[in-house]
């Protein structure tokens, strides 16, 4: 009833006046951090505390370029952020204590192990045959010009799903087990809207016909940098803040997302329409145009990566074991997990800096892995996420040129797909 009553009154608000990006996030919570978490206390301070955030947010956008006006949901973004995260740091400094899940216990015999084994070999057959299906499909092989023509603009984006594929595939495997939770994504660290952010302030600041833009390289080497820049040092600086506390981290990472979201609307009213409808291509996850240097570029930087994070993806198994146990086995947890988390974001920011931003695929693809292996070897089950990606990049790839002959990109099937997949996942969680 309650749930039922929030949300006919969140729908109200909309309807007013719109979507004002996460107030209900922010007002509560720096609420409960003065008056304690019980609701019928803080009830009223919180309403009386929401529009006074809101009134003030309000005049200063009427205020700051007078006599034009800010958007509201600017303001609220950048205000709320910087005040939620100023307020978060300040009570963990005050040794609040942290949140933690149970864990489960790893077990798994050698019949499990070999029919696993047997499992993934199938989905490598599978991978063969839908490789196979989008490179040969509707393909002249009696004409050798034209099926050398045809391969040539194949093989490089069938590569780049690839590469795709296995960095997301395992990415999220590895921030599901560092979270301890499987219906997380690694798009709450904020990649992807950072990405969507970059690319709209080039085309602002610099127009659409930039080198910035026009230039695969450039533009794939200026999103690569910015984003595992801002990575290493957001998350870095958090760890160290937050004491290593992940959920704080997870937390403030879903906290950025909204704020780069608020900035990349703003920057995005005031475009000149001309230059918001050439900025659309890019900001759509598409593998029309790989450029074959750029993939090269990502299979380097993805293997001097995995190489760095050698030992701490051997030791995935014990990690999730929980914290108490891993460092009574001589891990050093705290420096594993933060090492874990950066190759995580860098992951997701090489494969959306080279083809754009996926937001459920790694979600998609990493519980079906965990519901067909049903182990925690995270070998296999990194192995069978990456297979997972290949097959559901290069199958829907298939579809979305021979049957809708470009007309929808195969992100869109991959969003409506997750939303649906996560729904089964949160009820099939809740009826477990």
């Amino acid at each position: 009833m309650g749930i039922t009553i929030a949300a006919m009154i969140t729908a109200s608000v909309i309807v007013v006046v719109g979507s004002v990006s996460y107030i209900g996030l922010i007002v509560p919570n720096i609420v409960a951090m003065f008056k304690g978490d019980k609701i019928r206390g803080t009830l009223i301070d919180t309403a009386l505390f929401g529009a006074l955030f809101v009134l003030v947010c309000d005049m200063i956008g009427r205020v700051v370029i007078m006599p034009y006006e800010l958007p509201i949901e600017l303001i609220i973004g950048t205000v709320g952020s910087v005040l939620f995260v100023i307020l978060l740091l300040y009570r963990l400094k005050n040794g609040r204590k942290a949140v933690r899940f149970g864990k489960e216990g790893l077990a798994m015999g050698s019949a499990a192990h070999r029919k696993n084994r047997r499992k993934l070999a199938l989905l490598v057959f599978l991978v063969v045959v839908a490789a196979a299906a989008y490179l040969f499909t509707d393909v002249s092989f009696a004409n050798e010009r034209l099926f050398r023509y045809a391969m040539k603009i194949r093989i490089p984006k069938l590569i780049a799903m690839l590469v795709t594929a296995a960095a997301i595939g395992g990415a999220s495997i590895v921030f599901q087990s560092v979270i301890n939770n499987t219906i997380v994504t690694p798009c709450l660290l904020g990649m992807n809207s950072l990405y969507t952010l970059i690319h709209t302030a080039v085309v602002f600041v610099a127009g659409s016909g930039s080198f910035l833009v026009v230039n695969g390289n450039i533009s794939f080497a200026v999103d690569l940098v910015l984003m595992g820049v801002a990575a290493t040092v957001i998350y870095s600086y958090l760890f160290r803040k937050t004491n290593h506390n992940i959920l704080y981290v997870l937390l403030i990472g879903t906290v950025l997302t909204s704020f780069f979201g608020s900035i990349q609307s703003t920057l995005v009213r005031v475009m000149d329409p001309n230059e918001y409808d050439s900025l659309l291509a890019s900001l759509v996850a598409s593998f029309s145009n790989i450029n074959s240097e750029i993939i090269v570029f990502a299979v380097l930087l993805l293997t001097v990566l995995i190489f760095a994070l050698r030992r701490e993806l051997a030791l995935l198994d014990v990690l999730t074991l929980g914290r108490d146990q891993a460092v009574n086995l001589g891990v050093d947890y705290d420096r594993a997990i933060r090492r874990l988390l950066l190759g995580v974001a860098l992951c997701i920011a090489i494969a959306t800096a080279m083809v754009g931003p996926i937001s459920f695929l790694g979600l998609i693809i990493a519980n079906l892995s965990r519901q067909l292996l049903k182990t925690y070897r995270h070998s296999q089950l990194i192995a069978g996420s990456a297979l997972f990606g290949m097959i559901v990049l290069a199958g829907g790839q298939m579809i979305v040129e021979q049957v809708f002959v470009y007309a929808v990109p195969v992100s869109v099937f991959i969003t409506v797909g997750g939303g649906i997949y996560f729904l089964y996942l949160l009820l099939g969680k809740k009826e477990g």
